[in-house]
């Protein structure tokens, strides 16, 4: 018996744009979702690592967040203008004004809600994440809550995601895209 695919009407775009911290299950939910309406998953961090020809956490440490940030922009932009696709972008790509106005323009965005112990939880002991190798991970991840969430709460959709199966967030995913 073959499986019906769902269909993805988004309300003002062409790409469905993830958007959240670290931990919040953008790649994870992301690829999920993307197998559920049969249409292509991107994730921005390995377009970048694939464009600079090294990965994250060394691009951070050879030319530094700005640098970074520079290079995510104009990757998101080159994959917003391509083929529709669910976009799993960094934590810190929806801060950048330029790149949320496109992300606003191009697509739709939905922010992976988490609180921060979950947050804390999803990221203990992973080295891949620059931002968190340096000092107390759980202070900066309470740090980038504080500065990053009123930004976030500017996305289209928000979906909350818990210590919960993958599943489950999965399906509060899909039906926010159907309300």
């Amino acid at each position: 018996m073959k499986k019906t695919k769902l269909k993805l009407r988004l309300p003002k775009g062409q790409s469905l744009v993830l958007v959240g911290l670290m931990g919040a299950g953008k790649t994870c939910i992301g690829r999920q979702v993307a197998q559920k309406f049969d249409i292509p998953f991107v994730d921005a961090d390995r377009e970048i690592e694939e464009a600079a020809g090294c990965c994250v956490a060394d691009i951070f440490e050879l030319y530094g967040e700005s640098a970074f940030r520079d290079g995510e922009r104009r990757v998101i932009k080159r994959l917003l203008e391509g083929e529709p696709c669910i976009l799993a972008t960094g934590g810190g790509a929806f801060m950048n004004a330029e790149t949320r106005g496109l992300i606003e323009e191009t697509g739709t965005s939905l922010w992976l809600k988490a609180n921060v112990d979950v947050l804390i939880k999803r990221t203990s002991g992973r080295k891949h994440r620059p931002l968190l190798n340096q000092g107390d991970p759980a202070k900066t991840l309470r740090k980038l809550v504080d500065e990053r969430y009123p930004v976030y709460a500017q996305a289209d959709i928000i979906v909350e995601t818990r210590d919960e199966p993958l599943d489950a967030t999965v399906r509060r995913v899909i039906k926010a895209l159907k309300d």
